[in-house]
């Protein structure tokens, strides 16, 4: 062998023995300035758009898709100005602008609790919650909050996905903070999903790739993965019929929803079945504006938040200057318009969101120069799941029924001028009681709160075990007076007494019970 074969096969043994490189860090992802400020500008005009198109719809279409043409002109964007869908996300926003983005839980609970418009479910409850001194994390819990898998935290998380391009690590550390002062377990996990998507949205246009980026930051065991898992697959396997999915959703998951106004009714207010439709929308839009909004839609149930948060989705991907302009063109009109109960117009939001997203991605290690940002490359990471295990609900008892005996004290009464008869069992004294006997593992007892309510014991095969406080501050529609879940199977009574205080703020002593919901196996 020559001197220098023998150098070559030394160098060749060398190599074969020496450890490998690791494979390279993929390079960073890097977006002009304004490239993310048109991405951001879209996200937020495509959740004006697609929540003032299903406004006249919302939830006027139950377990059934709407049908017929939908009505819409530019000028009804201005209808985003006074919606919920928006509103509440932007106080979230406001928290982060004024205590910076460590702010923790309880003080995002502390501002809710202060908030003067008007909530429902998870919202609702957890706003009466903190109003009756129980802190966040817990009034999003569902061993104080009946309506923890609702789809509140779902319709407000838009605001993270926006701040947290190609981040969606960082999106959901600010979900868990966020989402957990009015929901838990799949109710936080919809806003996850929603983070992720809007993550992704930023480098990524396929629409379908983007619902499969989201999936990964929720617990792949999760009920709520499991329903984004059937979308996706039945979406392949009708690609043309977008009703043909529908269907096979609403067959398998428009059911057993646990909300006390859902539970064995068409209404369906759950986060999972909403976040379904939401991402049917993107999978048969295929990247159009209009189509995406049209699915998302006339799926039906909560017909004004999905195409707000689809259109939101899609908003990103395309940026503001790819929107239709038969569709952004009442913007301009209503850019500096303060949106309700905020400090926001849509021109400010856009530029508060620029501000927060720059400190995201300089503290998840990227760049922010003059002219662009650098972005680390960031795979989903999902949390550890939690659900809450409850059972189908499997009666609904209203107060006629003779499952419940009354003592002196109670009378018939309505709720609001527009029932045409009674709509509860009311008692404003001391010491009426109410007597409900079922068969169950679980239970839960609406009611109406007002600012006229007053207290109950409640007593469970004997023993006390809660009580119900019937005070709740304004524009606060909450029903849910007590709830029990993972009970022994078997029969139970229940009994609700009567108490002669009040909370201070409250003006009477009015407990007034509506129905129970009876949960088994």
């Amino acid at each position: 062998m020559t001197t220098r074969a023998m150098v070559l096969s030394l160098a060749a043994v060398l190599a074969a023995a020496a450890p490998s490189a690791p494979d390279a860090a993929p390079p960073p992802r890097r977006l002009s300035r304004g490239a993310l400020e048109d991405k951001i500008r879209g996200g937020w005009a495509g959740q004006m758009i697609g929540v003032s198109f299903g406004a006249p719809t919302e939830f006027r279409f139950k377990g059934r898709t709407i049908e017929g043409p939908i009505a819409w002109k530019p000028e009804n964007v201005a209808n985003a100005i006074d919606q919920d869908d928006l509103y509440v996300e932007m106080t979230f926003a406001e928290v982060m602008d004024r205590l910076g983005l460590e702010a923790t839980t309880e003080q995002y609970g502390e501002m809710f609790k202060d908030s003067k418009y008007d909530l429902w479910h998870a919202n609702a409850g957890a706003r009466r919650l903190l109003n009756h001194g129980i802190k966040a994390p817990w009034s999003g819990h569902p061993k104080y909050n009946v309506h923890a898998n609702d789809i509140d935290f779902q319709i407000e998380s838009d605001f993270i996905g926006l701040m947290t391009p190609g981040l969606p690590q960082e999106a959901n550390k600010y979900a868990n903070r966020v989402g957990r002062v009015m929901n838990y377990g799949d109710g936080l996990y919809g806003g996850m999903f929603f983070g992720g998507m809007y993550a992704a949205a930023f480098f990524e246009n396929d629409p379908r790739r983007v619902v499969e980026a989201g999936l990964r930051s929720i617990p792949a065991e999760s009920g709520y993965a499991k329903v984004i898992r059937d979308v996706l697959a039945w979406s392949a396997q009708h690609p043309e019929d977008w009703k043909k999915t529908w269907q096979l959703v609403t067959d398998k998951w428009d059911r057993d929803d646990p909300c006390p106004d859902g539970a064995l009714d068409s209404f369906n207010i759950d986060a999972r079945l909403n976040g379904a439709f939401v991402a049917l929308g993107l999978l048969y839009g295929h990247g159009d504006f209009t189509r995406t909004i049209d699915v998302s839609t006339r799926a039906g149930q909560d017909s004004d938040c999905n195409p707000s948060s689809a259109a939101g989705i899609l908003g990103v991907i395309l940026g503001y200057g790819r929107i239709p302009d038969g569709w952004k063109a009442g913007i301009p009109a209503i850019a500096t318009t303060k949106f309700r109960f905020t400090s926001y117009s849509f021109d400010e939001i856009t530029q508060s969101t620029m501000s927060r997203a720059f400190k995201v991605i300089e503290g998840a290690g990227g760049k922010v120069t003059p002219t662009e940002v650098v972005i680390p490359r960031q795979p989903p990471r999902a949390p550890a799941l939690e659900e809450w295990s409850i059972d189908p609900p499997t009666a609904r008892i209203a107060f006629g029924d003779p499952a419940w005996t009354w003592s002196e004290g109670w009378s018939e009464a309505k709720d609001n001028e527009r029932s045409s008869g009674p709509t509860m069992k009311a008692a404003d004294r001391s010491g009426a009681e109410a007597t409900l006997r079922f068969r169950g593992t679980g239970l839960s007892v609406a009611g109406r709160c007002s600012q006229q309510g007053g207290r109950a014991d409640v007593y469970l095969d004997g023993d006390k075990v809660g009580e119900i406080d019937a005070y709740v501050v304004p524009r606060t529609h909450d029903n849910d007076y007590w709830h029990v879940t993972a009970l022994k199977s078997g029969e139970h009574t229940l009994r609700i007494v009567t108490r002669a205080d009040k909370d201070e703020r409250s003006t009477g002593t009015q407990i007034g019970i509506e129905r129970a919901v009876v949960y088994g196996n």
